[in-house]
């Protein structure tokens, strides 16, 4: 488990900062999914040959299949993974998606329209999202408003990322324009807004906390969308701790 945090710590703050803050009981089934998720989001870039992130990337998925079946591969993130997910009964689908979206970051290429941008989102973002809140035992009428609101701290997140795409040969997205960034933000208000009218399982609350940025950060891609390219869409380390304890404290996101 220390592993494991402190893996999340150097290479997803974010979500660190959201474990930290969770009841103690909840970090164990989250640390599992978080540290899957870095794994995976970092597999296209450890390497500039796509065969070979291609070939890690499938390496996971062939993983979890065995997981699914009871066969567990030497790797420090499987065992604790796959303990949830048998334990949480996590569906291998939502899983396999995560790492399958996963393979747009290993090329060049756009995406091909707002569908497949939000296809993107909605499978790793969204994914994680809800398979987090359902091992802490969210149920199948809780997934949408999980995904809407793990949409929208994914677009959030990804918006901070822009920069750092571009620089690596990315083409981020689909209109870069302010008018562009300004509709995408506003879109992820919106996803917000959906998820908090959601009925969501209050045992989900900890898993929503790693979106504890989301509103912030998006209300000020709306209002300043120069922010995006320029690589200073970031709130104020007062505001950034602030909200933090405040959504830990009320359940309110």
């Amino acid at each position: 488990m220390e592993n494991l945090l402190a893996q999340i710590e150097r290479g997803d703050p974010t979500r660190h900062a959201a474990l930290m803050a969770a009841p103690p009981a909840a970090r164990k089934p989250l640390a599992a999914l978080y540290a899957f998720n870095l794994e995976i989001a970092r597999a296209p870039w450890v390497t500039k040959e796509p065969m070979i992130a291609e070939m890690r990337l499938q390496w996971w998925r062939d993983a979890l299949e065995d997981a699914a079946k009871g066969v567990v591969r030497a790797h420090e993130v499987m065992p604790p993974l796959a303990a949830v997910m048998a334990s949480r009964g996590l569906p291998l689908d939502a899983l396999d998606r995560m790492v399958e979206a996963r393979r747009w970051d290993i090329y060049s290429d756009a995406f091909a329209d707002q569908s497949a941008f939000d296809a993107y989102l909605n499978d790793t973002a969204g994914g994680l999202m809800w398979l987090s809140g359902k091992a802490l035992g969210a149920g199948a009428a809780d997934e949408a408003g999980l995904r809407d609101f793990g949409w929208a701290a994914g677009l959030a997140a990804y918006l901070q990322a822009v920069p750092e795409l571009v620089a690596r040969g990315r083409i981020p997205l689909l209109d870069g324009r302010d008018e562009g960034v300004k509709a995408l933000a506003e879109q992820g208000l919106a996803r917000l807004a959906l998820a908090r009218k959601a009925a969501i399982d209050p045992g989900a609350n900890p898993a929503r906390l790693a979106g504890w940025q989301a509103h912030g950060l998006l209300t000020m891609a709306a209002r300043e969308p120069a922010r995006v390219g320029e690589g200073a869409l970031h709130l104020s380390e007062f505001s950034r701790r602030g909200r933090l304890l405040w959504q830990a404290f009320t359940h309110r996101f």
